[in-house]
């Protein structure tokens, strides 16, 4: 028990989506990909199907393989815990599950009806743009989310032309909006905040 103890779970929400998601995949390899199918893919199904709306959710907990699965969690683990200790879990899932929604909606209203999505990419690029903003000063716009944000959405709106998936490609694009506009939001403070000069007593206004 003492060798378990050294270990700490540092990033519950990370690891515990990590962990999850690798058992879905598992669990549609040994079920020869039906799990997905049934549940953790989003595709056009009628709305009187009650799985419809569990899939526009679920589908960020599927990955058509290990190499899918292992390129999406990778960057995760990456970004993630930093992200859950800076803005707390509850703020972080929130922000998960909006994109979540986005994005399966987004597939729903414009896929063919055999098209399939599943995966975390969406996250990820949501987990990316909004860990741009993790060093911001107040009143100042971070050169970081300016080159991520024109690095990652730019290339999935070339993407966006050139690829096959197109649609999947929007998708990433939406996650990526979505994790700007609430890192924005949660740290709309610092944005507002402008320093005045000092007096000459040492103080110095501030309006917010």
């Amino acid at each position: 028990m003492r060798f378990f103890k050294r270990f700490q779970y540092n990033s519950p929400l990370i690891l515990t989506y990590t962990f999850v998601s690798l058992a879905v995949l598992l669990l549609d390899k040994a079920l020869s990909g039906r799990a997905n199918v049934w549940i953790f893919g989003v595709y056009r199904s009628p709305l009187n199907d009650p799985l419809t709306y569990v899939r526009i959710w679920a589908h960020v907990l599927g990955h058509e393989s290990f190499s899918h699965y292992l390129n999406n969690f990778l960057l995760i683990l990456l970004v993630g815990p930093m992200l859950e200790e800076k803005y707390g879990a509850k703020t972080l899932l929130i922000t998960m599950f909006i994109t979540a929604l986005a994005t399966g909606l987004l597939f729903v209203a414009l896929s063919p009806a055999n098209y399939i999505m599943y995966g975390a990419s969406g996250i990820v690029f949501m987990l990316i743009l909004l860990s741009s903003y993790v060093n911001i000063k107040s009143g100042r716009v971070p050169i970081t989310l300016i080159l991520v944000a024109v690095a990652y959405i730019g290339r999935e709106l070339y993407d966006n032309f050139y690829a096959v998936d197109n649609i999947s490609q929007t998708s990433h694009i939406i996650g990526g909006i979505i994790g700007a506009v609430a890192g924005f939001f949660i740290n709309r403070k610092k944005f507002l905040v402008e320093k005045r000069p000092h007096h000459a007593d040492g103080t110095a206004n501030i309006i917010e």
